[in-house]
């Protein structure tokens, strides 16, 4: 998952050749799950078209202060340059970095940016001769000292035919260059987390086990505002329906508790935090059919033993690690959830009610208090991916402390 997912995006394009690679741009933050909207110069419709760039990013294009209509309705920079979590002016030409660089504002494009109040990043796009002119080293320098991000260009052959500097960095270097910024000031970055999630089964016979209803949402919830946060995720989930598609998130499958067991202390010594959303099965039959038991008596005994304490054990080995656990509970909630805090040597755990409508195995909402050793705190009912952001939120603090 990109760290662009869900910021606003405001492309601005300037009249040069590498303007046909703006269209690629476009595509690439929409595919990381970013809202664009674009603004042109006037120079820049004679080398991509604005229908091209609307049907790509699904909103209108803007290159004056009315539209071509006999309402002559008026386009507010002001709002549009305050929409935007980050502005790219990707390409700059030499002509538009000069009027930014000196506030000249004689078009829409250059009104917006002038306007703007967020970070703002330009990619330089010229022939080599006008790279290396000291007007344009000018405007590159006055640029950086108003707090704006230039986003280096590459070297190779331009569009005189000449071999140089200039060349407008290439979409996917802009999108790896954004995202190395915004990555830098994520409060997990840097950090690794090791989460459990979902149900582990324990085999009866080769085609029955024993089990329960968790579905593992709220595990891969947390997963995913982990990595969001700049974290580096391994996620342990036992059997569930549920996949996961982010670079940043290594997901191991097992079945059993023995296998999660096993899982949990190959990455548990070198993690920051660990999270222990799964629901382990505490027990399991002594003694496991190798054939499938037929159906003959009445009744059938199993003899049962206990499951390995996964997260007991982490609490044993536990150095500079942040362990998290879970605690779903029908009665005495906060006694039996402080118990487990003490005797699994937990930094807090997070304790949820059956008796909460809402709360448990397979719903798509959670209610939970976070328990500490002498308080806790207790939030409202919501869905699980805001519970994962508000438990991934008490973790920052407890590492900031």
């Amino acid at each position: 998952m990109s760290v662009l997912k869900g910021k606003k995006v405001l492309l601005g394009i300037s009249g040069g050749i590498a303007a046909y690679k703006s269209a690629f741009l476009v595509r690439l933050f929409i595919k990381a799950g970013a809202q664009v909207k674009v603004v042109m110069t006037p120079a820049a419709k004679e080398f991509v078209t604005p229908l091209t760039l609307s049907t790509l990013s699904k909103n209108e294009v803007f290159s004056s202060f009315t539209e071509d209509d006999e309402d002559e309705q008026w386009n507010n920079h002001v709002e549009l340059g305050l929409w935007a979590d980050f502005m790219v002016l990707a390409p700059a030409t030499a002509n538009t970095l000069s009027k930014m660089a000196s506030g000249n504002s004689d078009n829409f494009l250059l009104a917006t940016y002038l306007s703007a109040k967020c970070p703002v990043f330009f990619a330089p796009a010229m022939d080599l001769d006008m790279y290396k002119h000291p007007s344009t080293k000018n405007s590159f320098k006055s640029l950086k000292s108003y707090g704006n991000i230039m986003i280096p260009a590459g070297t190779g052959e331009l569009a005189s035919g000449l071999k140089g500097e200039g060349r407008m960095a290439e979409p996917e270097e802009i999108i790896e260059f954004l995202e190395a910024y915004f990555s830098e000031n994520l409060p997990l970055q840097g950090k690794k987390i090791l989460i459990t999630a979902g149900p582990t089964y324990e085999a009866i016979d080769p085609v029955r086990f024993i089990g329960n209803h968790s579905s593992g949402k709220m595990g891969f919830e947390l997963a995913k505002k982990a990595a969001e946060l700049g974290a580096e995720v391994i996620l342990i989930s036992g059997p569930t329906h549920l996949d996961m598609d982010d670079p940043k998130i290594n997901l191991i499958r097992v079945v059993s508790t023995r296998e999660m067991y096993t899982a949990v202390h190959n990455h548990f010594e070198n993690v920051d935090v660990a999270i222990a959303a799964a629901a382990v099965s505490d027990y399991k039959p002594k003694i496991v059919a190798a054939q499938k038991i037929k159906k003959a008596e009445e009744n059938l005994s199993l003899e049962l033993t206990k499951t390995q304490d996964i997260l007991l054990s982490m609490g044993k080995k536990k150095t500079h690690q942040k362990l998290i656990g879970f605690a779903l509970e029908t009665n005495n909630e906060l006694e039996h959830a402080r118990g487990k805090l003490l005797k699994k040597n937990l930094d807090f755990i997070v304790l949820n009610s059956m008796n909460d409508a809402g709360a448990g195995f397979k719903k798509d909402t959670n209610k939970i208090t976070l328990v500490y050793k002498d308080s806790e705190k207790a939030f409202d009912l919501k869905s699980k991916a805001e519970v994962a952001a508000d438990i991934l939120n008490e973790i920052v603090h407890l590492l900031d402390a």
